[in-house]
This record gives C-alpha cells, structure tokens and sequence, in this order.
C-alpha cells in the first residue's frame, strides 16, 4: 500500500527535528596533525532518485582531485547507483540500503552494519537534511567528519550558487578544508557527469541516426516530470509547436518517462527506454535538452548535453542544471518565446 504523501512528510519533518543537531559540535573538536592523509572517504547520500545521484558526481569528482588515490565508498539507498556510478573507478563500496526497510528490516540492519566494516579518514554528509545521512555520518568510525551544515563562511562571502545541491557539500569541503589546514582545490568545480563510456556515446549517435534518418542537428526534449513540477498539455503543446516553428532545420526528439506518456500527444519522433546510460547517452548526441526540473533534466546536464530547465515551483538555485551552456528558466518570469530566443542564442553557439 502507498502511504501517503502527507505521512511522508510528517515523518520527514519529524526525523530532520530530531536529528539536526547531530554532529553539529564535531568539527570544532577536530585536531589535525601536519601529516595527515585522507586515504579513505565515505560519501553519506542515502536516496534513490535519479537527481540526487547525479548530484554527488561533483563532490565524486573532487574528492579524487584532492586526494589522489584515495579509496571512496558510497552509502546510498537502493535502485540506480552502479548504474550511474558504473565508471567511477575511485569507488571501492556501494553500501545500499533497501528502499523498502519494514520489508527487509535484518537486510537493513546489516547493511547499517557495514558501515563500520572499515575506518575512515573522512566522512561527508552530501545533504544536511537528511537524517540517514547524519545518522550514517555519526556512527561510522573517522577521523574527520563534515555533517553538511552551513560553514562559518561570512554570509556575505558566500557565492551566489552556494546552496546549489551539488555545489553545496564541495564549497563546505574546501571550506572546512582550508580551516584544517589542509591543501584544497580552486576555481571552478566538476560539473554532473555520469561517464559515459566511447562505446556509449557510439551506440546513442546510431540510436539517434535511426530515429531521425538525416544529418540536421537535433532538439532533445522531456514533457513529464513528477507532481507540481510537469507541465500541462496546455503548456506543452503551443511550445512545442512554437519550436517546429522556430528551428526547421532541427529534428525534435522526445524522450518518454518510464511511464510512457507524452505532454505533445507523441507528436515528436520520440525515444523509451529504461536504461539510464543508454537515454543519457541518446541525449549526448542531440544540440540540446529541454524539460522540466526532473531526474531526466539532470541526467541530460551529466551526459553532458547543454540543458534548458524549466522550473515553475521548484528553486533553480538548489536544482538547476550547470554544465556548458545549461541554464534554468522560470516560467512565471519567461513566456514560451521568451525561452525559444534563449534556445536559440544556445544552439548559435553550437
């Protein structure tokens, strides 16, 4: 039986009450001699979503720019991790839990066991609301632990993109970092990326090529995203007709959810699948994504692709897609022809 999404909520709430102290005292306590190395990492992001492991990539990436050969394992919750972390080799462990816990609960004990399997060097947090993940954080054994919460960085200081999910936990990184002493990266931080292997991206360039049967470059789109966040019929339909419109010499493909439904009435060549890896790299080999903030919006961002989010009550602050040539647009600011010049000035650049 679902449970509703009002319990959810109320027990989300409850549990980030209960837990949001945890280890907020830890990091002043921390006494760090001249010589220390961190050899061994463990990354707490116990979620499923598509979106949200995407969003670890970055912090993935600098970890193993900062420190060179050092061995990271994954805590994570179920569902897609080896897929989409698949050619991260500095990944030694994904420990996952179970989606379901009351259905599996000695499954899920153990794997909470396994978290003291090994001792770490440092332990990161990914998301400071996240109760597993403080709770993970807390009982694993390590020298240094981040927890996530906001550093003393001066409010003022603080980049315009600091509270982004996958910029977040690196500016803290680097941040708590340098306090310690400790030598870290600068300038720009690693975009999403899901590594896509050379054979991948072959295999979607022919994939696209037999859709569109022609060598015009190609717009890549997503009507479907999940409750408040997918656009209507109503709003879909005049765009999309507004962009057969506006880019003939484009083809349009439509990527469908795994649900199977299209906002345009599948007018759009369009594509399914259920392999993450076989949509991201489809979408590798288009000019560019347009949909709505969702999973599949941030699996564009990481094939990469440049990408066009569309938010309406999601904050693009914390969600938006960044890589080269990615943007999010609110659509309570920017009408229909509005985001078609922005498409525009993107695939002029192309």
């Amino acid at each position: 039986m679902k449970v509703p999404k009002s319990i959810n909520n109320f027990r989300r709430n409850l549990m980030q009450g209960l837990t949001k102290n945890i280890g907020r005292s830890d990091f002043k306590k921390l006494q760090i001699k001249s010589n220390f190395e961190v050899k061994r990492v463990l990354i707490c992001r116990p979620n499923h979503r598509l979106g949200n492991l995407l969003l670890i990539t970055p912090l993935i990436q600098e970890l193993s720019a900062t420190f060179p050969g050092c061995k990271i394992d994954v805590f994570i919750k179920g569902g897609l991790a080896p897929i989409v972390l698949k050619n991260y080799s500095e990944i030694d462990r994904l420990i996952s839990l179970p989606r379901k816990p009351t259905k599996e609960p000695l499954q899920y004990f153990k794997v909470w066991l396994a978290l003291k399997k090994h001792a770490y060097d440092l332990v990161i947090n990914a998301d400071t609301k996240s109760s597993s993940g403080r709770i993970s954080a807390k009982i694993v054994s390590a020298k240094i632990k981040f927890f996530g919460d906001e550093n003393d960085m001066d409010s003022t200081n603080k980049p315009d993109d600091y509270f982004h999910f996958a910029k977040h936990p690196i500016y803290n990184l680097r941040e708590n970092l340098s306090m310690l002493g400790i030598p870290t990266l600068k300038g720009e931080m690693p975009y999403l990326n899901i590594k896509l292997s050379t054979e991948e991206i072959s295999e979607g360039k022919k994939i696209v090529d037999n859709l569109v049967k022609n060598t015009k470059k190609t717009i890549c789109i997503f009507t479907f995203a999940t409750g408040k966040k997918c656009y209507t019929e109503a709003w879909w339909l005049p765009f999309y007709e507004k962009l057969v419109t506006a880019f003939p010499d484009y083809n349009i493909i439509e990527i469908l959810p795994v649900e199977n439904v299209s906002q345009i009435g599948f007018k759009a060549t369009s594509f399914y699948s259920k392999d993450v890896r076989e949509m991201a790299a489809v979408m590798r080999n288009t000019a560019i994504f347009i949909g709505a903030d969702s999973g599949i919006m941030h699996l564009a961002s990481a094939s990469p692709t440049p990408t066009v989010g569309l938010f309406s009550v999601t904050k693009s602050n914390r969600y938006a897609p960044y890589n080269e040539g990615s943007i999010a647009i609110n659509t309570n600011e920017t009408d229909a022809d509005g985001i078609i010049k922005i498409v525009s000035s993107i695939l002029s650049k192309s």
